[in-house]
């Protein structure tokens, strides 16, 4: 199990099926604020869905990796981040990072500091030479952080994102290159 110490208050640690409880208590206590952005809310509707999804990340066969992390601030679980990577990825020495945060603790640096961490595990243990976040057009808090990060726009996937509601929501690319960061 992988733990990365961001700051005193901020740590990730890697995704644990003893982690389903505070993660469904955070979906279920906060449906309409997540389910804003996060397509896979409606779809979670007791711990079981939650203990599922853990178990089909860690089952998920070799060629596709997600390396899932709980943020915890102060020893509370905050929300999740995670790398993900598919065949084409790894020989291109590239993944994505997404995340989500509780609304409690939104605009602490949270999220920020935490990218910024992964982004470090990314390029110098994984050795990757590129990160790319896509955030919904409309979730500036979302689209703030790559930004403050120094990545570049690439532009606009449309329709990128499908909601189980049948609705599709377009997507801002963002990109970060290891010769771009630091």
């Amino acid at each position: 199990m992988i733990q990365l110490i961001v700051s005193d208050e901020i740590m990730l640690k890697q995704l644990e099926e003893t982690d389903a409880p505070d993660i469904f208590s955070i979906i279920d206590s906060q449906r309409e604020y997540l389910s804003e952005w996060l397509p896979f809310v409606v779809g979670t509707k007791s711990v079981d869905d939650t203990l599922a999804f853990i178990r089909s990340v860690n089952e998920t066969q070799e060629s596709f990796q997600e390396l899932i992390f709980c943020i915890y601030y102060h020893n509370i679980f905050a929300g999740l981040i995670d790398l993900k990577f598919n065949p084409e990825d790894k020989v291109n020495l590239r993944a994505e990072i997404g995340y989500w945060i509780s609304e409690n603790f939104q605009k602490k640096g949270i999220v920020t500091q935490s990218v910024r961490m992964l982004i470090d595990y990314a390029f110098d243990e994984l050795e990757l030479n590129r990160i790319t976040i896509k955030c919904a057009t409309d979730n500036q808090p979302s689209k703030n952080i790559p930004k403050r990060l120094g990545f570049v726009f690439e532009g606009i996937e449309r329709d990128g994102e499908l909601f189980l509601d049948g609705h599709f929501v377009d997507l801002e690319v963002y990109s970060l290159l290891k010769k771009e960061w630091k």
